[in-house]
């Protein structure tokens, strides 16, 4: 299956009323617009506009034959704008918000004169985004589905962005750095001490975990730029859907959480859930049960696909 990134050209005032020019870049996978049922993907900080495929980040979830089929459906995955994949990159990184990406994403469905979704999947990042933008326009889907994640940054979240935009500014390493105290974010202790068993490398005199690390900080150095990774880094910090516009959301809402998750905890989003479930109907909620944390919405697919299965 071959894509290619394609592009629309928007000017645009943030909230911080600074003018920019966008060029929102974006993918299309399965049915030709306007044949099948439209799926919005919003990706989450790392994720890209590249969802299905050979290389596809959620390809286990989205392809051919896939719970999410594109031989049924037409799926649409906008990149963030500087987020760096189609090479568009944003210095002046604070004048956005998550609330800016979704106004941003709106106004690529417009161009693409897509009124209506069938469904809205995000993850992290991404779902936060997709709680922006349905509080913005709440009869733009038929169904969302929030995966490991919330509609506003809580307070612990917030501290660990802290710690990445401390560690971001830092001049040695610092995208390694960085991505190094993020992965203890995303997995738990558990999920580490269970893989590794404090097994040592003698080849690199280290122990396999700290060899893990490292190889993961190495890695997102080779392919994000820093300006990209503070712009992403600042979005998950800023996460602030309007409170009183969630229960306005038309879609049916399947929230999923993960039962470890150190980022978004999963009690977060069920107290969410139990206070949307006063005020409105067609509302539930899902919990996939894994020792890997937030990062298991991108490992933990039989549970993941069983429970949108059900859904879509």
């Amino acid at each position: 299956m071959k894509t290619e990134l394609n592009y629309i050209n928007l000017s645009y005032q943030t909230h911080s009323q600074k003018e920019y020019n966008i060029s929102l870049s974006y993918e299309l996978f399965g049915k030709d617009l306007f044949t099948a049922p439209v799926i919005l993907i919003n990706h989450a900080l790392t994720g890209n506009s590249n969802v299905s495929g050979e290389k596809g980040w959620w390809k286990q979830l989205v392809g051919e034959n896939q719970i999410v089929d594109i031989n049924k459906y037409t799926v649409l995955c906008f990149n963030i704008p500087g987020n760096g994949y189609d090479h568009f990159l944003i210095e002046n990184y604070e004048d956005f918000t998550p609330s800016d990406i979704a106004n941003i994403f709106l106004k690529g469905l417009e161009a693409l004169h897509i009124k209506n979704l069938y469904a809205i999947i995000g993850g992290s990042l991404g779902g936060g985004i997709a709680w922006e933008m349905l509080a913005k326009q709440p009869k733009l889907a038929e169904i969302f589905i929030p995966i490991a994640c919330d509609y506003r940054t809580h307070d612990w979240l917030h501290a660990q962005c802290l710690v990445q935009k401390f560690l971001l500014n830092d001049k040695e390493e610092p995208l390694q750095k960085a991505r190094i105290h993020a992965m203890l974010c995303y997995r738990t202790p558990e999920s580490l001490n269970d893989r590794f068993q404090t097994q040592y490398n003698q080849e690199k005199q280290c122990l396999e975990s700290e060899d893990w690390l490292v190889y993961h900080g190495n890695a997102l150095n080779e392919r994000f730029s820093l300006s990209a990774y503070k712009l992403m880094n600042h979005l998950l910090m800023n996460i602030n859907t309007d409170e009183t516009a969630l229960e306005s959301i038309e879609a049916r809402m399947h929230m999923i959480s993960v039962d470890t998750d150190l980022f978004f905890p999963a009690s977060e989003i069920r107290m969410c859930f139990e206070n949307l479930k006063k005020k409105k109907e067609n509302i539930s909620y899902h919990e996939i049960q894994s020792i890997h944390g937030h990062d298991a919405f991108l490992m933990e697919y039989q549970q993941l696909n069983n429970i949108i299965k059900n859904i879509l």
